[in-house]
């Protein structure tokens, strides 16, 4: 197993709102301790400044969901890294599937984003995976080393501080899940990947999402090259998002 710290992070999307991002910040900081993995939540941009706030002094990180690839300028409703950096945001996502297929976001602009980031000492969670329909033709190795290898492309030098999330569009939001050996095949092909690119390989943590929950996480995350999560609706409940963070310290490299 790759000596590393794994990180949960979880992806709130569209939810959320003042009482309830309270509610579930405290729930978390009460049940946390300390925390032997890391752990992140990726907030609505109108509620980073709030979530700064709650997680303040705590083991949990701040994370947005989007970063434009833009450096600034007339680019309305783009929230650019440095504005991120702002709040204290340690973590962004970028090419998340839903990005991709609703806001017609291509490699190139998500390597870009990636680029920003870093620049701004910002962590990008790089999103990639396949579609079911690109699954069942047997694309997925290609599909996802396509993603990957454009932000390889520009961020070479800075390959080794990224996160990469896999992410089977076809097991995101539909209670379906890779079998923790379709994930770990995936997995190895993408630190193979990084392996060519760069001497940090190791280093870089593979996340799995797509439907991880407090049910099927341990098993997840016993993978030899699964180093944590990102989690969608099972974030939005304390209990569940808890006892997969709890399955991340079972599995602790």
């Amino acid at each position: 197993m790759t000596q590393k710290k794994k990180l949960i992070a979880g992806n709130w999307k569209m939810n959320g709102g003042l009482q309830a991002n309270a509610a579930l910040i405290h729930a978390l900081r009460e049940g946390l301790g300390a925390p032997a993995c890391g752990v992140a939540v990726a907030v609505p941009a109108p509620y980073l400044a709030q979530v700064q706030a709650l997680v303040a002094g705590s083991a949990i990180a701040l994370a947005a969901q989007d970063v434009s690839q833009h450096e600034a300028g007339a680019f309305t409703g783009e929230a650019s890294a440095a504005m991120l950096r702002d709040f204290g945001t340690r973590y962004v996502l970028v090419g998340h599937s839903e990005r991709r297929q609703y806001h017609g976001e291509t490699d190139a602009v998500v390597a870009a984003k990636a680029q920003r980031a870093l620049a701004a000492g910002i962590t990008p969670i790089v999103c990639v995976g396949e579609t079911l329909e690109q699954r069942e033709a047997g694309q997925t190795e290609e599909v996802v080393k396509r993603q990957l290898a454009a932000v390889i492309e520009i961020n070479r030098d800075r390959i080794g501080d990224i996160v990469v999330a896999y992410e089977p569009v076809w097991a995101i939001g539909t209670g379906r899940t890779a079998t923790p050996e379709q994930a770990q095949a995936v997995h190895a092909v993408l630190r193979g990947q990084l392996a060519a690119a760069t001497e940090q390989a190791a280093r870089i943590p593979l996340l799995y999402g797509g439907s991880m929950n407090a049910t099927n996480a341990a098993e997840l995350l016993a993978q030899p090259d699964i180093d944590g999560g990102l989690v969608g609706g099972a974030s939005l409940k304390a209990p569940d998002f808890l006892q997969i963070i709890a399955a991340a310290h079972h599995c602790q490299a």
